[in-house]
């Protein structure tokens, strides 16, 4: 099956897995699966880097963290592409973070359930959202 990971999803997996329910553990870690992250949480991840001292005590580089993604915990990376503008575009919001937007639209749009443990996420189940929560 299929998942898109939240940012906060991968911030947990690569720095302290104890964050992880069981179950969430168990679908990142279960071969059959395909694990994806948006692009746009690749972009939420440079920033965090740049202003957050707890993802510099664990890579020594931006461009090291976002190769790990890839290479160390082997994570498909999923490009923004107009149909999920569209839906971004064109759906309810009900909180303030255009990247959780962009994030929320990419898993409608590609029907993919999203794992995460953002509590403003439960009400775009009303967009269409299949949220795995953490």
């Amino acid at each position: 099956m299929r998942f898109l990971i939240d940012t906060n999803i991968f911030i947990h997996y690569a720095t302290d897995q104890q964050m992880l329910s069981r179950d969430v553990f168990a679908l990142l870690t279960d071969y059959d699966n395909l694990i994806y992250i948006s692009n746009e949480s690749l972009r939420e991840l440079v920033v965090h880097y740049n202003n957050k001292v707890l993802l510099r005590k664990f890579w020594s580089s931006k461009e090291q963290m976002l190769r790990e993604i890839t290479e160390k915990y082997c994570l498909q990376i999923l490009p923004l592409t107009p149909d999920v503008m569209y839906t971004y575009g064109n759906m309810n919001v009900y909180h303030n973070d255009p990247s959780d937007h962009v994030i929320i639209a990419q898993a409608i749009t590609m029907k993919m359930p999203l794992i995460s443990d953002d509590k403003k996420f439960p009400p775009y189940r009303n967009e269409g959202l299949e949220l795995i929560e953490n």
